[in-house]
């Protein structure tokens, strides 16, 4: 089991200094691992399905990302998700690149549709084409890293005549992880990810989401060369030995744990426990 730490922008972690150095006990204590969150804009009030408050500090995944790369030397650095129908993925493309670069090629791109119709509104994004965009986007990032030269003819997304360098360092390209439950996301996780990632997940919950995945296998075309999918899961708080193992029968390979902190020593003593109870017992 590989262990990730998820929220490295948020709350206390918005703070340059507090992310540094929960950074830097996490890859000391052994996470594989950091995972961003992503809300550009929350709704104030706060209203169901957001998940936080409007006054919640949340960093730029991309740019927390790039700040932690000169802090760390080996743990991945992943986002855990952008929301990717809110996103030129031309421009996209080239600060995903930069940041696997910046990290000596150590960028998992994870993704996610959205959900939060206020966000999609602010920004000026289409909520009721976000599965379809998210689609696209993904193609035409691809052509833009992999691409001799790239050239991509979509509904909304065309170039053709361009190129961008450098390069992301990991070819063909970064991991792609595609998070999400409805049946267009496990498709979509199947067609394009090297994994799939599911948010406070309990094993009940999870057997679902393995079924549906499977089912999704059956209705795409999945490249052999990407691989078996990976699973990685953000369990509930107060996951302890037994909880591991009962994600590891069902086939999970990495736990993104969500810490219950409000300080940054609060955050150390989380990550210095996990890693002394979980990551260096278990991993």
């Amino acid at each position: 089991m590989k262990f990730g730490l998820y929220g490295i922008n948020v709350g206390p972690c918005a703070d340059p200094e507090v992310s540094a150095r929960v950074a830097r006990a996490a890859e000391d204590a052994g996470f594989d691992s950091l995972w961003t969150a992503e809300h550009v804009v929350l709704p104030d009030p706060q209203v169901p399905p957001s998940p936080v408050g409007p006054r919640e500090k949340l960093l730029d995944p991309l740019a927390s990302l790039a700040f932690l790369a000169g802090h760390t030397s080996q743990v991945r650095l992943a986002t855990g998700i952008i929301i990717l129908p809110q996103r030129n993925p031309v421009v996209l493309a080239k600060e995903l690149a930069s940041v696997d670069v910046l990290s000596a090629g150590r960028l998992t791109f994870g993704i996610g549709a959205g959900y939060l119709q206020p966000e999609f509104r602010a920004i000026g994004a289409d909520f009721e084409r976000r599965g379809a965009l998210s689609d696209e986007y993904l193609e035409a990032i691809l052509q833009l890293w992999t691409g001799e030269p790239p050239s991509y003819a979509g509904e909304t997304v065309r170039f053709d005549g361009i190129d961008a360098h450098p390069r992301p360092v990991q070819r063909p390209h970064p991991p792609i992880v595609v998070g999400g439950y409805s049946a267009p996301a496990l498709r979509r996780a199947q067609r394009f990810g090297e994994g799939w990632y599911g948010f406070l997940r309990t094993p009940e919950m999870l057997q679902q989401d393995l079924a549906g995945l499977e089912r999704a296998a059956g209705e795409v075309d999945r490249e052999a060369a990407r691989g078996a999918l990976e699973i990685s899961v953000t369990p509930p708080p107060g996951l302890d030995a037994a909880g591991v193992a009962a994600y590891a029968e069902l086939g999970v390979q990495r736990l993104v744990l969500l810490p219950i902190a409000r300080s940054a020593d609060e955050l150390v003593h989380f990550v210095e426990d996990a890693g002394e109870n979980l990551v260096r017992k278990l991993a």
